[in-house]
Order: C-alpha cells, then structure tokens, then sequence
C-alpha cells in the first residue's frame, strides 16, 4: 500500500531553523489591527501633506481678475450703529475699501485687514439710521466690486437678559404647555381598542411626516439665506442623515440590551419617548426659527402667536402618549416626556434671539428632520393590519388626519 504523500509530510519531523525549503507562517496575523489601520492614515497624510506644499507650485496661477463674494451672516441695529458680520465665500483674499449706506459714504470701524476664506469680519457702520426705514448697505471691495445687502425695515436687536428670559417664556408657552395639554387625552386614548389605537399611531405618522416636510423646507429656505460659505443646503442633509444614523444606533443598542420577553410592556414606552426626543429635536429648530425671527424684527410677540402655536402642538402631545395606552405610566414619567418634546422649544427660541445664525439654524432644523423620519420609521412596523397590510383604508385615514390636521393648525401660526 502506498503511502499518501501528504500525511507522510504532517507525519515528517520539523526542520530545524535555517534550513531552506522551510515554509514559515506569515507574521501580518500577528500585527494588530489599530495598527495598520495608524500606519495607514499616517501614510495618507504624509501623501496630502506633500501635495498640499508641492502641488500648489507646480500648477499655473490663475489668469484673470480675483474672485471676490461676499456674505452677511448677520446684521445687528443699534442707536446710531450698525454691526454687519460678513464672511469671505469666495477663493480669494476680499478687502473692504468703504461702505455706503444708501449711496452716502459712512465711518466704518473694523474690517481694516483682507479677509481670507471663509473668515470673518465684523463692520461697526456709524450711522444714524431710522425705525421702519429701508437701508440699501453697498460694500465696496479694493478692486471695485461692489457688494449689496438689503435691510427692508430697520428694527432695533433687542438685547439684555430680560429678552432671552422673554426668549425661554415663549418657549414654555409654544413648546411645553401644548405638549402636555395633548397628553391629558391619555385616560381617553386608554378606552380605545387596538384598531383605534392603530388608527391613533397612523394619525401620529401624519403629524410627524407633515413636520419633517415643514421644517425640511423651512430649513433649505434658511441654509440658501447663508451665503453657502459652509455648505448651505448640503448643511440640512448632513445634520438629518447624522442624526437619522445616530438615533438609529442608539434604538439598536437599546433593544440589544432588552429581554424580547418583556417587549409587550416596554416598547410602548421606548417608542414614547423615541417620539418625545424626536419632536424635541423638531421643537428646537422651530423655537430657533422663533428666536431669530424676532432678532431681526420679524416676528411680533403677542396672544394671536401664543394660541396658534398652542393648538399647532398640542397634538404632539397625543402623538407621545398614543403608544403609551396599554400601559400606566407614572406621573413623573409623563413629565419628562412633556419636557424632553417642549423644552428645547425654549432653548432654541433664546439662541436663535443670541446668535441668530442661518447655518446653525438650517443644521439643527436638518437634524430635526432626521429625528422625526427615523421616529416614523420605528411607527411604521406598528401599523400593520391582523391580515398583514400595511396601508388599509383606516390606516391611510389616520395618515390623512395627521396631515391636515397639522396643516390646519399650521394656517393660525405666522413666523
């Protein structure tokens, strides 16, 4: 019987070291991963560096005059004074020669050294401006470009901390008193059977698609106002896949982490409050929407605002209890709740009056719409019928309600 060769080679005895013909294991499994993958960005980076420094010299100037924009970010109106904070969107060094204010020459105090790009200038016009009255600013760059920006009616900036307290109150009013006065339906919604609660959770994707589509809008709207300097629409994008991409992680670590036997009592309260932190985030880009507003004399404070809102978000309180009808929560539960869907209503009504910026703005509205589209992802499995479906008559009802519902409402509110 012959021998077969290969268990003659397990069977052969080891070879001593130096000796050819010798097949060593590979040593690449021995070097840790974090390892490569430092050595890799490291050679990566010395890769860009080297480009950045040489391939610079080797390309060919540019021909032609520079290319000079710029765009204001923000406009402030003081007795006698207005501040202008402008920001270089361009490639090319801009320096500011004079500034006219409806085709009269002003003092200007700053902006004495070029703007590189993507800097920032602060302008202090001396002038003596009027309330209500139109200014046409006309910037007048070293090379003769001229750079307007138009404020329609001049309206004092309000400051001081009585107007950020202001600010935190009008949040309470438009974010956490509609919150909870929608969440009192919760002993209502519990007499409900399951259909009807199927029904309640299609009317919470209405309100909460109708909410995505609004301060989607309301977002690009605000991100082209910003001079594009760092992205302007792309911003709205960027902070509704990221949050979208984090919450998801979150809930997926989340339900890694729970017993699937408990899910019947649990889930009805995780999705409570995956709803809450969704319309808050929501909340937070509509009270900087408020807050800015009101910063450039847009918006007038007054009862008719107050009401509309109130009624406009009292069904996001419903929405955070429709899950919650076959449990008993705590009163302490509830609360929080309430605060974490209302309370950065308040917060984003008192940095929109502080900062009062359109990128900050368009990004935290972008990451609202994120949240919201990953909350109506997590709803949509619940809406599904005994028979499977997952759009019946009643659930496309509920859907519709939910839409005009928040439009209706939508029509008393004018930001």
């Amino acid at each position: 019987m012959t021998p077969d060769p290969q268990l003659a080679s397990l069977d052969a005895p080891t070879a001593p070291p130096g000796e050819r013909g010798v097949r060593r294991p590979a040593r690449t499994a021995s070097v840790p991963l974090w390892t490569l993958v430092c050595a890799a960005l490291a050679a990566l980076a010395v890769a860009m560096g080297a480009l950045a420094l040489l391939a610079g010299n080797a390309l060919p100037s540019r021909n032609g005059p520079p290319v000079e924009e710029l765009a204001v970010e923000r406009t402030v109106l003081l007795p006698g004074v207005i501040d202008l904070t402008v920001r270089n969107t361009g490639p090319d060094p801009v320096q500011i020669a004079q500034v006219f204010v409806n085709d009269s020459f002003v003092d200007v105090v700053g902006g004495t050294e070029p703007v590189g790009r993507l800097d920032a200038a602060t302008l202090r016009l001396n002038y003596p401006w009027q309330e209500g009255q139109p200014y046409l600013i006309s910037m007048l760059t070293a090379t003769g470009v001229v750079v307007e920006h138009e404020i329609p009616a001049a309206v004092r900036t309000p400051d001081g901390v009585r107007t950020l307290g202001s600010m935190a109150l009008l949040g309470v009013y438009v974010g956490i008193i509609p919150v909870a006065l929608g969440m009192m339906a919760l002993p209502l919604l519990r007499r409900a059977g399951p259909s009807v609660v199927r029904v309640l959770l299609a009317l919470t994707v209405g309100l909460l698609a109708y909410l995505a589509i609004d301060g989607g809008l309301e977002a690009i709207e605000l991100a082209e106002l910003s001079g594009g300097a760092f992205g302007g629409p792309s911003l709205v994008v960027l902070g509704a896949g990221l949050a979208f991409l984090l919450l998801t992680a979150v809930d997926r670590a989340i339900r890694s982490r729970r017993d699937y036997a408990e899910a019947a009592g649990v889930n009805g309260r995780r999705l409570a409050t995956t709803i809450a932190v969704g319309i808050g985030l929501h909340n937070l880009g509509e009270g900087l929407a408020i807050g800015s507003a009101y910063a450039v004399g847009e918006l007038a404070l007054g009862a008719f605002l107050v009401v509309g809102f109130a009624l406009h978000n009292t069904t996001e309180g419903i929405a955070i209890v429709a899950p919650l009808t076959r449990q008993r929560p705590s009163k302490a539960r509830l609360a929080v709740l309430a605060l974490l869907a209302g309370a950065p209503a308040s917060a984003g009504a008192v940095i929109g009056a502080a900062v009062n910026n359109s990128e900050i703005s368009a990004l935290l509205l972008g990451v609202g719409v994120g949240a919201i589209v990953q909350v109506i992802v997590q709803i949509a499995p619940t809406l599904r019928s005994r028979v499977g479906q997952a759009l019946d008559t009643a659930t496309i009802g509920g859907i519709t309600a939910g839409l005009l519902l928040m439009y209706l409402t939508g029509l008393l509110v004018t930001v």
